[in-house]
């Protein structure tokens, strides 16, 4: 049995659990992200007997006879300072990273309300942000110790703005005190969970998905794979190129290619039972350049080819006639590392079936390309699916080209990344 406090109420649980799954699933408090589950980005901090941790590494086992605290759990004077503070800064973008910071900023505070910027700096050194940087964040502790320090009571502002002014950022509120919804804090009654099997290889000829053993596990409604597909299987953003779920005798393209869907009443079980799935995949030569795909003989990725015509127009002044006037003219290539968007939110979805159609929430920042797409996949008319974005944790293009949901159970499908 172990016992402990959650914003100051008590709870007791007989199985030892993770911490931040059972804030997030067991008390719906949402506050505390799940970004990468490793320990590493910081979203999901809490103060536990006020020190900082990361509640995805810790077990209940390890908080027993202690008190955590989220963001719920802070006084009406602390959510007020730190509102303010962070929205006046332009601390707050997607807000993903934010409650965790302001976790991070109350141990500082709680010990230290003239900090230096180094201190500052330290104390938000296991939190990580992807779009706003540091410098505002640290600005927005530094406001917030001014705050505390000066006993100041700020004013909600309810204006007309003037263009030039620093006007804050409408959602910033709701984001700093983790009451903003990303896809993954929604959830349904009775819902079911997604997983997915992705190839372990950039480029392999899948010979053989054998799913028999997955399929016969209890707790799992379904198992999905490219003969399951009611629509069209092969779709894409601007070309359709892209398959929701590889085929036997077809090939990758990437390590992450879809081969297979689980949905089960558990995350656990769903996740589980990716792995009793049986794959029989030939690792091929991945082609790795233009030039690579260019050659006479490279092999096919498309079955047209290797070469995808996009053409967009451009046209301003004469171009010849510049050149040709131009002192001196530079032709080179250039060359640049691959730099991915690594946006911190989890890809996920939520679906629910409604009447003769679905409601599909998604992270994604193209709802009408998903809905193209996801009607399409699953054969049914456009004005069938509604797809809702939520809030959107980081993107920077990145999440412009997922579909939101592959499938949806009679409950709602929560379709999240096979760990």
């Amino acid at each position: 049995m172990y016992a402990f406090k959650v914003n100051g109420v008590e709870y007791r649980e007989e199985r030892d659990k993770n911490l931040l799954e059972y804030l997030r699933k067991d008390l719906g408090i949402t506050s505390a992200k799940e970004g990468c589950g490793e320990g590493a980005c910081g979203t999901c901090m809490v103060l536990v007997d006020g020190k900082k941790y990361r509640a995805c590494v810790l077990k209940l086992s390890q908080v027993d006879r202690k008190e955590v605290i989220t963001v719920e759990g802070l006084s009406e004077r602390e959510k007020q300072v730190y509102t303010w503070a962070f929205g006046a800064t332009g601390a707050v973008q997607c807000g993903f990273c934010i409650p965790g910071m302001v976790i991070s900023a109350k141990a500082l505070l709680d010990q230290n309300l003239n900090p230096t910027r180094k201190e500052i700096k330290e104390a938000i050194r296991g939190n990580i942000c992807r779009c706003t940087g540091y410098v505002k964040i640290e600005d927005a502790i530094e406001k917030a110790a001014w705050a505390f320090r000066e006993n100041y009571v700020p004013v909600e502002e309810d204006r007309a703005w003037k263009i030039g002014e620093a006007m804050p950022r409408v959602d910033a509120k709701d984001k700093v005190l983790g009451v903003a919804k990303f896809v993954d804090d929604l959830s349904l009654p009775g819902m079911l969970y997604g997983a997915v099997l992705r190839s372990p290889v950039p480029r392999g000829l899948v010979k053989k998905i054998d799913v028999s053993e997955a399929r016969a596990m209890e707790g799992v409604e379904a198992v999905i794979t490219w003969k399951d597909i009611p629509g069209k299987r092969i779709i894409g953003h601007l070309v359709q190129d892209w398959p929701v779920l590889v085929a036997e005798g077809e090939e990758t393209r990437y390590v992450g290619d879809a081969l297979a869907l689980v949905v089960a009443k558990d995350v656990h079980i769903a996740r589980d039972a990716v792995k009793r799935i049986k794959v029989d995949i030939e690792e091929l030569k991945p082609i790795l350049t233009p030039e690579e795909a260019l050659a006479p003989d490279a092999p096919k990725i498309h079955p047209w080819g290797n070469t995808v015509e996009v053409k967009t127009h451009v046209k301003r002044g004469n171009v010849d006639e510049a050149l040709a006037k131009s002192a001196h003219v530079v032709t080179r290539v250039y060359q640049t590392q691959r730099v991915d968007h690594a946006f911190m939110e989890p890809e996920s979805a939520l679906a629910e079936v409604v009447e003769d159609g679905i409601v599909v929430y998604t992270g994604g920042q193209g709802v009408y390309d998903e809905n193209r797409q996801i009607s399409a996949m699953l054969g049914i008319p456009a004005d069938k699916v509604r797809c809702i974005t939520a809030m959107v944790g980081g993107g920077f293009g990145g999440q412009g080209g997922h579909v939101g949901a592959a499938s949806c159970g009679p409950h709602g499908l929560d379709n999240q990344e096979a760990g």
